[in-house]
């Protein structure tokens, strides 16, 4: 069955949809996390359940990034995407916190050529699960910040929040 919530954050409202999982800590996998005004995220659909209790524990995962506390989450995921796309997301996951890569470093990392650098940016711009699955840490190779589905001044407020404070 799928659920879904909202939680508030630093980022405005999360919204948050998963699956019922006998594996998952919490008894949710996560298969969205999308802000309001995010290209291409989740809408809540007809025969969804609504169930704060079901995200009790992303939820307070979550929390304890945005107080940076957590670098590094323990969340079970639907499985999602194309063979390409998840082993760009694996490299994405493999992002340490406060870290950046360029998106041909990415290509680089998952066997592809520099000219699949655009692949790359699809398959990152495809990812339904912001925040939890590090796509920010993602810049241009000139270092400037470029592409993130929620909007730049989202992913400099993730990459600020990593930076810790100044």
């Amino acid at each position: 069955m799928t659920v879904y919530t909202t939680l508030d954050s630093p980022l405005g409202e999360l919204l948050l949809v998963g699956e019922e999982s006998a594996t998952a800590n919490g008894g949710t996998a996560l298969a969205s996390l999308s802000m309001p005004g995010q290209k291409n995220g989740a809408v809540v659909q007809d025969g969804w359940s609504e169930d704060a209790e079901a995200f009790t524990e992303i939820a307070t995962q979550l929390r304890s990034y945005f107080d940076g506390r957590l670098t590094r989450f323990d969340i079970e995921y639907v499985t999602s995407g194309s063979d390409f796309q998840r082993r760009v997301w694996q490299a994405l996951e493999a992002i340490p916190y406060g870290t950046t890569l360029s998106y041909g470093e990415i290509a680089s990392r998952i066997g592809a050529s520099r000219a699949a650098v655009r692949a790359v940016g699809t398959a990152i711009g495809a990812n339904p699960l912001l925040v939890v699955r590090p796509c920010h840490r993602v810049i241009g190779a000139t270092g400037a910040l470029t592409g993130y589905a929620a909007g730049l001044d989202r992913k400099r407020t993730l990459l600020d929040l990593e930076d810790g404070p100044s």
